[in-house]
């Protein structure tokens, strides 16, 4: 069995999904790639189901209505873990994250690092096709989680990751609270507290060409409000500071 599995949410990506499941494939090989498709109206899970047809790597999960996309990966991530995958990855079906960018991230994947993101906001890395205020907005929310959190990671709102089984089970997913924007945010937060480091690797983000976006001013709302919540909740020591060596202490050796 590979020891990668790719998860790719989908809600009416009918014009994007077959070609990038194509780019994974070419890009990781040895992968195998699950698709979360959210009853989507445009056909995009009768596509993935050919997909799945042509490809044994390939898995179709189908859930019956848009319940986002939160849930969408902890549901992956759950499979991934009890079926025995080593790593679990993070990635938009739209095109904006590059499938060519995943061996570098999963080669950053070593040691204790237990999530690594591809990064706008590292040296070399940008994003391209984004109006101003977009990203501003981007930027001063990164900024932003800084501040409240002090978690020293460039991009904590990126949503390209591979995230290694260990650091994983080590958070606890049955309790991530996020259902929008802030579930980046949220995983970025419990596997730094948990211990582990971040790495971050440059990306092109490209703005999608087919499709529509599904961001929100509502998800918005909704990360700026926990990012608070839990910032004030760290401050006053409602949750505790990262305990990186008592969870290294405890972890086998590699």
């Amino acid at each position: 069995m590979s020891e990668l599995l790719v998860c790719i949410p989908t809600y009416n990506e009918a014009l994007n999904i077959g070609s990038m499941v194509e780019r994974v494939r070419s890009a990781v090989p040895d992968a195998s790639i699950m698709i979360i498709d959210d009853e989507s109206p445009d056909g995009t899970g009768e596509i993935a189901d050919r997909l799945a047809q042509a490809d044994p790597r390939v898995t179709v999960m189908h859930r019956p209505a848009k319940s986002g996309l939160a849930t969408a990966y902890l549901e992956a991530f759950r499979i991934g873990l009890d079926t025995g995958y080593e790593r679990m990855v993070e990635m938009d079906a739209d095109g904006s994250h590059a499938p060519e960018d995943l061996p570098s991230m999963v080669a950053a994947s070593v040691d204790n690092v237990g999530l690594v993101i591809g990064s706008r906001y590292v040296p070399g890395g940008r994003t391209e096709g984004w109006p101003l205020r977009r990203k501003v907005l981007s930027w001063c929310g990164n900024t932003y989680v800084r501040m409240a959190l002090g978690l020293k990671v460039r991009d904590a709102t990126a949503g390209y990751r591979v995230f290694t089984a260990e650091a994983l089970r080590s958070i606890d997913l049955d309790t991530v609270a996020s259902r929008g924007y802030s579930f980046q945010i949220e995983m970025a937060w419990r596997i730094h507290r948990a211990g582990w480091e971040i790495a971050e690797v440059p990306i092109t983000f490209r703005e999608r060409v087919a499709g529509a976006s599904k961001m929100s001013s509502s998800v918005v709302r909704e990360a700026l409000w926990r990012t608070t919540k839990w910032g004030v909740d760290y401050r006053t020591g409602r949750v505790s500071a990262p305990a990186a060596a008592e969870v290294r202490a405890d972890r086998p050796a590699r």
